[in-house]
């Protein structure tokens, strides 16, 4: 397999997994419902939370998708600088730019998933919900 093709593949497939890694649709907090006068609403106010919870934070894959694009900027840019120290600058441009790639998707997604819990854990405590984690 040629460099440029490996280097292709190694970003398609960390993508793919940064992406699948930071699902928005299976977290819930755990919540405690011992002495809650509320807990009879937990099932409809999990649900409405994690819609709100989606829109205030953002959508994984875009985030995740512009984080790549930086990334692979960013790495492209620094890796044809430490090439060209080397007499490779094409070399080092391209994995620059993969390593670039899946770093920035994973700050991306990783960033999108932390406010998507906060906003979730916020909503379900304003219900009245003792929210443990």
């Amino acid at each position: 397999m040629r460099p440029a093709a490996a280097v292709s593949a190694f970003v398609l497939t960390g993508s793919l997994l940064i992406t699948g890694c930071t699902s928005q649709a299976t977290w819930t907090p755990t919540v405690d419902t011992y002495g809650n006068s509320r807990a009879q609403y937990l099932s409809q106010d999990t649900e409405e939370c994690r819609s709100l919870a989606r829109r205030a934070s953002g959508d994984t894959m875009e985030d995740a998708g512009t984080g790549a694009a930086i990334g692979a900027f960013a790495g492209a840019a620094g890796g044809a600088l430490i090439g060209s120290m080397v007499g490779r600058p094409g070399r080092g441009a391209l994995l620059g730019a993969a390593a670039g790639t899946v770093g920035g998707g994973t700050v991306g997604a990783t960033t999108t998933q932390a406010d998507f819990k906060q906003a979730f854990s916020n909503c379900m405590r304003a219900r009245g919900h003792n929210v443990i984690n």
